[in-house]
This record gives C-alpha cells, structure tokens and sequence, in this order.
C-alpha cells in the first residue's frame, strides 16, 4: 500500500464514527468487515463467550480471502485491529454513533433486546437492525427513542453484495434516514429506500417470488433441484448479474417494456393465474413502469444499451473461463 494510501486510511480511522455491532453470528462479523474495511473503529459484541471467542477468527479468515483476491487495500493485521471484542452490551455501546443489530429473527428477542439499546446507547445514535423480513414496527413501536429505528437488511455477505435495503417505520425521523444513507454509502455500500414496510421488503420479496415456484415446479415433477439451479445459475442469473428484471425485459423486446408487457403479459397472468395469485399488470401499472424506465434509458439509447449488455456478459464469461484455462496450461 501506497504511503499516500496508508495516510488515506489513517484519517479515515480517525474521522470514522464508532459503531458498535450486537451480534456475532455470520451477519455480525460481515458487518464488522465492512465497516473496519471503511476505516471505522468496531465493537463486537455477543452474549454468548463461544461466539465471542470465534469471532476474531473468522473476521481474519475472511480479510485474508479478500486481500488474497485483490479486494483489501489494507494489510490484514491493520483492518482486523479495528475491531474490539466487547463482552458487556454497555461496552459496546459505549460510544457508538451507530448500532448495528444482528440478533436472531424473533421478534421478542429484538423487542426486549432493542429496550436495552435506546436505553444503554448514545441518545444520538442510530439504532438498525439487520433483520431479514420483520419490519421495526413490530419490535420498536413502543420505544421512547423509536424516531431513531430503521431496518438496514444487507445480502449475505455484505462484505461482497453491497446492496444494503434502508427500512425505515412510520416513525423513524428523516434524519435518522438520511445518516444511514450517508454511512453506508460512504462504507462502500448502496443503499436503496425501502418506501413502505412490508414483511420481507425487497430483498425476500423477490428471493421468495422465485423460491416458492422453484419449490412448485420440483413437487409437481416439471424439474429436478438441479435443473432450477441452472437455470438459474447459467440462464437468468447471469443476466440479473448485470440489470435486473425490469431492465432484462426492456432490452429483451425491442419496443422496451411496453411491447414486452404486451406480448407477454397474457402469458405470465396466466402463470400467476395457476398458482392462484391475481396481480394483472394493468395498463396503468405498466404505464408507470415504463415511464420509470424511459426516464432511465430512451428508446434512442436502446441499441446501444443492448450491445452494452452483451459486452457486459462476454466479458464474465471470459473472467469465468480463465480459472480453467490457467490449470489445463498448468
């Protein structure tokens, strides 16, 4: 690392606000990374001394991988030092500007758990839950420091999937919105609002749309686990590696969204239809999204997006090839 690099990294540990993470499974040590990796001094922190134990291990195990792939700009030894291992909540929290929770999906747990951080944390500090699908609202709603509550729901790892979705409650206060997006933008993530509490959000809404008919089409024998996997894995997934659904129709029917929708409309009403699930894409409905859309790619620029994207999908095909090639020269 560059000497103008490691100065870089210095001040930005020193300007970092502390945060404090309350949890230390799978989720909380990716969350530890992240944010030591952004130059911020972390307190971990578990009830169980197990897990406490483990935790310092695993953060090095994943630093030395990333710095292995290219992907830490730090030695390990200077990234894994900011984190402490705090064995008393207090401690943890002591401090902190933000607090990450990272406790299991039980919204009892949370409840008692999220009365102890407005409690115990600075009055100042942003409390965020990592939950996978429970909104704050059913955990948080009775606290006095409740306008400070939001979920931030990251993809596991968030140390490689940077997209971290920003929930916030009827009653979380703007503010307390607006210094998360900064945080997490400024720790390398991307953030995206979330504009109403629903089970799941985004993330699970959509992981669980393709679940539940993957499960369907293995019990009714149209398709082994195999077989959905790639799919999966060699067809769509590789196309949402690079534009997302929306995105994938536009550029798949020349005439963007609006001739896909009219083409193939009928026919996924009709697969919804089977499943017993009513969601026509009305007129109005298919408007809006292709507005949405032409406000992000005119029709003039489709073309060239279309080459972008076939470009995109040359280029990892050929990042995937070389492993392979260099073993057979091997």
């Amino acid at each position: 690392m560059s000497g103008a690099g490691t100065m870089e990294a210095g001040r930005k540990a020193r300007a970092a606000q502390p945060i404090a993470i309350v949890g230390a499974g799978s989720i909380g040590v990716a969350w530890a990374l992240v944010f030591a990796r952004a130059g911020h001094p972390v307190a971990l922190h578990d009830p169980d001394p197990a897990r406490l134990a483990a935790a310092p291990r695993e953060l090095d195990e994943r630093l030395a991988t990333l710095r292995a792939h290219g992907l830490l700009d730090e030695p390990v030894q200077t990234v894994a030092a900011r984190v402490g291992i705090a064995t008393e909540l207090g401690g943890a929290l002591a401090g902190a500007l933000h607090v990450q929770e990272c406790a299991p999906e039980r919204v009892e747990l949370k409840r008692e758990l999220f009365e102890r951080l407005d409690a115990l944390a600075d009055p100042s500090a942003t409390l965020a839950s990592s939950s996978s699908a429970l909104t704050a609202s059913r955990f948080a709603a009775e606290l006095p420091g409740r306008a400070r509550v939001l979920i931030a729901h990251p993809g596991n790892p968030p140390y490689l999937l940077p997209v971290v979705e920003l929930v916030p409650a009827p009653f979380t206060a703007a503010e307390t919105v607006a210094r998360a997006q900064a945080l997490f933008t400024a720790a390398g993530m991307a953030p995206v609002l979330v504009r109403a509490e629903v089970e799941g959000f985004l993330f699970n809404r959509l992981q669980g749309a393709v679940l539940r008919e993957a499960y369907c089409l293995v019990r009714d024998g149209v398709a082994t686990v195999e077989d959905v996997d790639r799919v999966m894995r060699d067809g769509l997934g590789r196309r949402w590696a690079a534009i997302g659904p929306f995105e994938t129709v536009d550029l798949n029917t020349r005439g963007g969204i609006a001739s896909h929708a009219e083409k193939m409309g009928p026919a996924y009403a009709r697969m919804g239809a089977e499943r017993g699930q009513d969601d026509p894409w009305t007129p109005e409905l298919v408007a809006e999204v292709e507005a949405q859309r032409r406000a992000l790619l005119p029709l003039e620029q489709w073309e060239a997006r279309v080459v972008w994207r076939d470009e995109t999908l040359m280029a990892a095909q050929a990042r995937a090839a070389r492993p392979a090639d260099d073993e057979d020269a091997a």
